[in-house]
């Protein structure tokens, strides 16, 4: 038996084919291929096909799926049991060898051991044979879940190394016309893959093509700088300098890939502890079980024990160890997996780690299997230590663990818990007395320590034994000069015991923590007890302020006494935070201490004081409309707000965790009226940047609040803004419902302006549904008898119009719109209606008149700093080149397209955007990819459910397979058909008349 997942998954019986059966029966196989000879449980499958849940029948269906399988292989092969089902599940009994992505990867491994031994022939003719054996994608075509997909980028990166590593092995043997042509194809599909980048200007410089070599340089600078905001890397530079002085190249010159080493190098550890001692077992055994960076598998080390044992001062401690076996930097996410509130999920969590590897938001996507592949393909060309602090349990890990590269990931956990591809766990005990004694005398002095070792050892006991304690007990003494041991020891022993659920073996730990309260003045401690009502990830000192009504210095004051006792942490300059089980200790004070109206009255401060902090940040992006929706009185803090610059997103980008965190506190406080008006407040930032998870769960919170209030505009707001976040992910029948809703409320009220709104946003998502009769009827409605301002819902009426191939009046439409636009002199109107103008221009085929438009639009929206639309205007412009023969612009513009509407957000316009580049690639003659990226611009639209960028798709689809595939390109063009008609559009014409040849003069 043979098995070809490189492409279709196919399976071949003495060279015959095997009838697979369904895509969700295929899949099934897939997953029995990649693991086989191993033991497959239908768990395992009912996870692979129903990522988000099984249905009731999941088992049955697997147990179906494997039956059929296990018939038609034994039908096929004279009764033999290929698929043997044992145990909770199933087994398949192919080798290896007879896979052959598991033959590609065995070459692969050959080769680089051929070229370690000073073979480069015979490395050269393995790689060969392995990229030989690619016949596509792997799994084309299946319904993949994560373990499959996980499996699919790893051999896609596998494949990239190899065609890398081919055009390296050519180089070094002076063959650099072997290596061009690779490396140009590698480049215009991936450009922001550097060291692809690199070796082709290696290749054309040792070619003897300068002038090719500084281009390439130049198209490679402006990939990366476009795409990803950096500068080339080390190399790349060399080589330009190098360029620019003309200096010949030996033909020998076999220089290998930038060193992992000399990639920017990022960190974002916490400071590490001054005192860290002991634990030198654990420190040795890790870094002994920390293989050698080998390009290959990552490696995974779980560090679990109970609260304050020094996990994450142990994490941080081996990972500075190891900085430079991994230069491209430390990152570091706290999960709060074992927090009062709900841990970070994984989606969040990756939103964090790859904006500290310098990935823009608007570039992350929205969904977590989108965030997955970024991560993971982030990683593959990084030597980096990944710390996840605090994990509550697997689920919330797996997805974050990289599937290949040079990356070493620590995670931290109160629990037993192994990860995926993990070796056994370190679990931390509390400190042997010797290392207890070790660290109270790096605190208070060696010294105090010899004068009384017995009352240090009753110190340590006391403590527990455990880190956090000790050095919060020793640093008391420590500012206590004149205290003896024996004072420490009797001060241990006096205080209550508030929490007597944290214990290290008889002793508990909470006097430890008290010995540094209960010695602060008053006031410190009613702060020390506030702080922990905050349920967010940080306080700033305007925060604390408002949180415990104190004048901003004092506040500054308390929280620096705080932090010289460790009761509270410095996580950077100017934020501080509570060790989680420090804030536990908090709010067991603040329960015991403060009357719950007390408790109320400093949350409601806090979460007020945010509410005009972030209404004043966002202010210069709202056009005036944010201070009416919210109603604001006066804020009861206004020397707070002096902080805040209008403008300041990063302040905002920092609080988005504390943002999201204080609307659910406020609701759970019963403090509504601020929950829902915080949760809009954010609303243009997380637009903005592209943050739709946290638009639906602040608004979603908000919502709830508003609703409690019996706030009916509230919740009109609410429904609004979460519209917003669903039709940018592609959710629209989810926006619709909302938006029906937004229009009930807003007639009720009788408020005129809002119902037109309301329909102008509804009339929107009805077009990007494909409901094209009826998006225009709304806006003509508004149009003919709405006292709104025309000019906000005009380029609606002339995209719905051109949609319907009603040029002629969408031409009219937007030039009333510019006509308007440069009357009132706003250049946000004027840049879109000329791209709008253009775009029907370039669909008219007028294509000079659409370039001079669409130029003009960017030229205008670059001045201006206006982003919306930029993707669909270089769209356009990619498709009028096209037609001018520009074939060089053509696809730089489509690139750009495409990186545009991910960096934003939009994903309808890069369904768009593959379907437009599939055009020009089609034309180009590079069909296999032409096809390829229909299926990525199909699978898109139909995720996102944009039904006219599935219908082109479909048709694009037929038009490539019609010579060879003619009954599966029929099929496509029926499907074609039935949106378009459904649609009303004029590709309805050309796809039938395509079905129907004869009938098609009698089409009108």
């Amino acid at each position: 038996m043979e098995i070809r997942v490189l492409g279709n998954l196919e399976a071949l019986i003495k060279g015959d084919r095997v009838n697979l059966g369904t895509p969700k029966q295929r899949t099934v196989l897939a997953l029995l291929v990649m693991r086989t000879g191993r033991l497959v449980t239908v768990e395992d499958l009912v996870d692979e096909l129903w990522p988000d849940g099984p249905p009731p029948s999941a088992v049955a269906n697997v147990r179906s799926y494997a039956a059929s399988l296990r018939r038609a292989f034994r039908a096929a092969d004279n009764g033999t049991d290929l698929l043997i089902r044992e145990g909770g599940g199933y087994r398949l009994g192919v080798a290896p060898e007879r896979i052959d992505l598991m033959r590609a990867s065995t070459e692969f491994h050959h080769a680089r051991e051929a070229a370690r031994g000073g073979d480069p022939d015979l490395a050269v003719a393995s790689l060969t044979r392995g990229l030989d054996r690619w016949r596509g994608e792997p799994f084309a075509g299946l319904p993949l879940g994560p373990v499959l997909a996980a499996r699919r980028t790893q051999a896609e990166e596998e494949r990239l190394d190899a065609v890398e590593f081919l055009a390296e092995l050519h180089l070094a043997s002076a063959r650099p016309e072997r290596a061009i042509p690779l490396l140009r194809e590698l480049v215009s599909i991936h450009p922001i893959r550097e060291q692809a980048q690199l070796l082709l200007v290696r290749a054309l410089r040792q070619s003897g093509d300068v002038t090719g070599a500084m281009s390439a340089y130049l198209n490679a600078r402006q990939a990366l700088l476009e795409h990803l905001g950096i500068e080339p890397g080390p190399e790349l530079q060399e080589l330009h300098r190098d360029l620019r002085k003309r200096e010949p190249v030996s033909a020998s010159d076999g220089s290998g890939a930038v060193p992992a080493g000399d990639r920017p190098s990022v960190s974002w550890l916490p400071r590490a502890v001054p005192d860290f001692v002991g634990r030198d077992e654990m420190v040795v055994r890790i870094l002994k079980e920390v293989p050698p960076p080998d390009g290959t598998d990552p490696s995974i080390q779980v560090i679990d024990g109970m609260a304050g044992s020094g996990k994450t001062s142990l994490a941080v401690h081996v990972a500075a160890r190891l900085a430079n076996r991994y230069p491209n930097g430390q990152l570091f996410t706290d999960l709060r997996g074992h927090a009062d509130d709900t841990p970070v999920t994984p989606a969040a969590a990756l939103v964090t780690l790859l904006r500290q590897l310098g990935v823009p938001a608007g570039r992350i996507p929205a969904e977590l299997p989108e965030r997955v592949e970024l991560w993971r393909r982030q990683l593959a060309s990084r030597r980096v230590v990944v710390i996840l602090d605090n994990a509550a349990d697997s689920r919330q890990v797996e997805p974050l663990l990289p599937v290949r590269g040079d990356v070493l990931v620590m995670i931290t956990t109160r629990r037993r818990l192994l990860a995926s591809g993990g070796r056994p766990p370190v679990s931390l005990p509390v400190l042997s007395e010797q290392e207890s004694l070790m660290l109270l005398t790096a605190v208070v002095g060696a010294e105090r320590v010899k004068a009384d070792p017995a009352g240090a050892a009753e110190v340590a006991r006391l403590c527990g034994h455990l880190p956090l304690a000790i050095r919060l007990a020793g640093t008391r003494m420590a500012h206590r000069p004149s205290w003896l041991m024996k004072d420490m020891v009797r001060r241990l022993t006096e205080q209550p015991h508030l929490l007597p659920q944290f214990k290290a073996e008889d002793s508990t730990v909470v006097d430890a923590f008290a010995a540094s309260y209960e010695p602060l003045d008053e006031r410190a401690k009613r702060v020390f007890r506030t702080i922990g009502l905050h349920s967010g990830d940080h306080l700033d000192v305007a925060m604390t302020a408002a949180l415990t009504d104190l004048p901003l210095q004092e506040a500054a004051d308390v929280l620096d006494e705080l932090v010289d006792r460790h009761l509270v942490e410095e996580v950077r300059n100017g934020r501080y935070r509570l060790h989680d089980l420090m804030r536990r200790y908090s709010v067991q004070l603040a329960l015991h201490t403060d009357p719950t109206p007390r408790r109320r009255d400093a949350v409601e401060g806090l979460v007020e004081h945010m509410v005009h902090s972030v209404a004043r940040v966002v202010e210069p992006l709202e056009s005036g409309r944010l201070r009416g929706q919210l109603r604001l009185s006066d804020p009861s803090r206004p020397d707070l707000l002096s902080v805040r610059r209008p403008g300041d997103l990063e302040w905002i980008e920092s609080q988005r965790h504390n943002i999201e965190a204080l609307v659910r506190l406020a609701g759970q406080q019963g403090l509504d009226h601020l929950s829902w008006r915080l949760a809009r407040s954010g609303w243009r930032f997380f637009y903005l940047r592209g943050y739709f998870d946290d638009i639906a769960a602040t608004h979603g919170a908000g919502l709830a609040a508003a609703r409690r209030l019996g706030d009916r505009a509230a919740v009109a707001l609410m429904h609004n803004y979460l519209a917003s976040a669903c039709v940018r992910t592609g959710s629209y029948r989810e926006a619709r419902g909302h938006l029906e809703k937004v229009v009930a409320i807003r007639v009720s009220l009788g408020d005129r302006d809002g119902t037109n709104q309301a329909r102008v946003n509804l009339g929107v998502v009805f077009w990007l549904m494909g409901h094209l009769t009826a998006a225009l009827d709304i806006h003509l409605a508004l149009l003919r008898d709405s006292t709104m301002d025309s000019m906000f819902f005009l380029p609606n009426v002339g995209l719905i119009l051109r949609s319907l191939g009603r040029y002629d009046d969408a031409m009219a439409v937007h030039r009333l719109n510019l006509q308007i636009a440069r009357h009132r002199q706003n250049y946000f109107h004027i840049s879109n209606a000329l791209g709008h103008l253009g775009g029907v221009r370039y669909r008219l085929g007028q294509d000079r008149q659409a370039e001079r438009l669409l130029r003009a639009s960017l030229a205008l929206r670059e001045r201006t700093g206006n982003g919306y639309g930029r993707a669909e205007t270089l769209n356009d412009l990619a498709g009028t080149y096209r037609h001018l023969g520009r074939m060089d612009e053509a696809l730089s513009h489509h690139a750009a397209a495409l990186e545009t509407a991910r960096g934003s957000g939009e994903r309808q316009v890069e369904a768009e955007a593959l379907n437009e580049m599939a055009c020009t690639l089609a034309e180009l003659g590079r069909v296999k990819e032409a096809t390829e990226t229909r299926r990525q611009a199909l699978a898109l639209a139909t995720a996102i459910r944009h039904p006219y960028e599935q219908g082109r798709a479909l048709a694009g689809l037929a038009d490539h397979l019609e010579s060879t595939k003619p009954a599966e390109a029929r099929r496509y063009r029926q499907r074609a058909l039935m949106i378009f008609d459904r649609m009303g559009v004029p590709e309805r014409f050309e796809v039938r008349r395509l079905l129907d040849p004869k009938g098609s003069a009698s089409i009108a």
